[in-house]
């Protein structure tokens, strides 16, 4: 085998592996897909409907029973909301009338609409137990919102780390937990 070879198989082996690490979901990505299309699965295991058509219709049956904003915002991007721009009914009838599952099925949907993988549940955040300058600042801003304080004139992280240190005794030991 000459260098150029190698060389060449070589660098179609990395981007082999570059394709595949972009394929995988990460930790908490496409969970509000994930979590829907569990939803969905289990409807159609139950009621045993196999048609594409009847499967479309059980997943605009499941939006219309949601109660979740992200849950609703994940309908509205597959199209299963009446005010809907786009469908993508098909792109999920298929699939799970043959069984996929739901994390290769948001995968799937994600090289349609980066959005839908976008869509994350709010983390319940322990107060009490939390490395702060782990958090990211929407979150530092919703447990400065939730303990009703105001931090006027923070432009940085550093700043609102700052005020929950002064205001933290007040509001940690009480057994509150943030929701973000």
């Amino acid at each position: 085998m000459s260098d150029i070879d190698e060389i060449l198989l070589l660098s179609l082996f990395i981007l082999v592996l570059l394709g595949l690490s972009d394929a995988r979901l990460r930790e908490r990505e496409c969970e509000v897909c994930i979590s829907v299309m569990e939803k969905i699965a289990e409807k159609v295991k139950q009621e045993k409907i196999t048609a594409q058509e009847k499967i479309e219709k059980a997943i605009k049956d499941i939006c219309k029973g949601l109660k979740d904003k992200k849950d609703n915002r994940l309908c509205y991007y597959i199209g299963g909301t009446n005010d809907a721009a786009t469908s993508l009914l098909r792109e999920i009838s298929k699939p799970i009338s043959y069984g996929l599952p739901s994390d290769k099925i948001c995968e799937r949907l994600k090289k349609k609409d980066l959005a839908i993988c976008e869509l994350t549940y709010e983390r319940k955040i322990n107060v009490e137990e939390v490395d702060f300058s782990k958090l990211r600042v929407k979150e530092l801003k919703g447990i400065l919102s939730d303990w009703k304080e105001k931090c006027v004139g923070c432009t940085s992280k550093e700043d609102y780390l700052r005020l929950i240190e002064q205001v933290k005794s007040k509001h940690v030991g009480q057994g509150t937990k943030s929701d973000l």
